[in-house]
């Protein structure tokens, strides 16, 4: 089964700014609200690095709850082979967590190389410069490439919590300050797309709980992803099979699951599906909140796949016979149910005739346009929500 994604996260057209009619003095400007950073920059040598990740007690490295691990073993390799040849690597960053840990901003695939060469996960493969030393693992690595690896280093600059405090009279937040250092970073690695950046910036209840709700076993059954099975996994975990789905690797499970936060809300439809997924993700949501929207989505994603057999978001086969799963359809769907769920029961006994109209509606070029999210904008939103609607409960 194919899973279609057919609306992205276009950006906004930016606004065009009239001259400023009361110009204000750079330098009053700047002595009024700039702000401190406060950050130290240390030096880890590689086992050190395998040990904080192996520990798990200072360094969080959670692939999960952060990006989801996308080197190739190529750039693994190469990485390694900088270090052998004592080229410059860019520095990680981490940030200080208020656990007492360091919870990583960027720099995690490289963090994971040296863990994972350490630990002999992979052999040295494609290199160009050491290539005698492709195919070796660093069990089998001579007394002095190792003696190399050890003396190797990483630099990590971590942004410390008292920037929160120095910068609390300007109204600037650890988010906020983050957000900076995001857009400032270039690394040259494989650039973060928006979900990673949102599950970056974001840490707390509402974003464990979006991950927790793509473990779903419905969830993952739906979007074909291979399912959660793990009863207590160590703090570094990935499961091998997920790493290997798009949806999962992408982190585009997350965002779906956003998805239905973000449009539930009708205030929120407004701009580009970015700024609108953006809003939603820098909600403060409590535990107990956290929890009660969880129950929400479980509920809501439940009924509907009862309702649809088994098979909810689903479009008409393609000419290969093909069953595709709609991004949009799966949206407008469970924001269209959640505003008629007080009359879900009555929704529930008509089930045959909501499948058919939605078959009907499948058919129809212009409302499977609508349908499908190819117009992506707020109105496109609305209107996909309301057709879902109508054919839930007819007016």
């Amino acid at each position: 089964m194919n899973v279609e994604v057919v609306m992205g996260e276009s950006e906004e057209v930016p606004e065009m700014i009239a001259p400023d009619p009361h110009p204000v003095d750079p330098d009053e400007f700047f002595a009024k609200n700039a702000f401190r950073m406060v950050f130290q920059t240390n030096n880890f040598f590689l086992p050190q690095i395998r040990d904080l990740i192996e520990k798990g007690e200072v360094l969080n490295l959670r692939p999960e709850y952060q990006r989801r691990l996308r080197w190739s073993t190529m750039q693994k390799s190469k990485l390694i082979e900088s270090l052998l040849l004592n080229i410059p690597i860019p520095p990680v960053f981490l940030y200080e967590s208020d656990a007492a840990r360091y919870e990583i901003m960027d720099g995690q695939q490289r963090l994971n190389a040296v863990k994972e060469f350490l630990a002999g996960d992979f052999a040295l493969t494609s290199l160009t410069v050491l290539k005698p030393l492709n195919g070796i693992r660093y069990s089998r690595c001579p007394p002095r490439i190792k003696r190399a690896l050890d003396r190797a280093s990483l630099s990590a600059i971590v942004l410390l919590l008292e920037s929160d405090a120095e910068s609390a009279q300007n109204r600037l937040t650890m988010t906020d300050m983050r957000r900076f250092i995001f857009d400032r970073l270039n690394t040259g690695g494989t650039k973060l797309n928006p979900q990673e950046i949102r599950n970056a910036l974001n840490p707390g209840p509402f974003n464990r709980t979006i991950i927790d709700l793509t473990r779903n076993d419905l969830f993952t059954q739906v979007f074909d992803i291979p399912p959660y099975v793990e009863v207590d996994p160590n703090d570094y975990y990935e499961n091998t099979q997920r790493q290997k789905n798009v949806l999962y690797s992408s982190m585009a499970d997350c965002q779906l699951v956003l998805r239905y936060f973000a449009l539930k809300d009708d205030e929120n439809i407004r701009g580009s599906m970015k700024s609108m997924l953006d809003r939603a993700m820098e909600i403060k949501v409590p535990d107990e909140q956290a929890n009660s929207l969880r129950q929400e989505y479980i509920e809501r994603f439940s009924f509907l796949y009862d309702l649809f057999g088994g098979k909810p978001f689903t479009l008409p086969p393609d000419e290969k016979g093909r069953e595709r799963v709609s991004a949009a359809i799966y949206d407008a769907s469970m924001v269209a149910i959640n505003l008629l769920w007080d009359i879900r029961i009555e929704i529930q006994a008509d089930a045959a005739n909501v499948r058919a109209r939605l078959a009907a509606a499948a058919t129809d070029p212009n409302q499977l346009a609508i349908l499908t999210g190819q117009g992506n904008t707020a109105n496109a939103v609305r209107e996909r929500i309301r057709l879902m609607r109508s054919i839930f409960r007819p007016e």
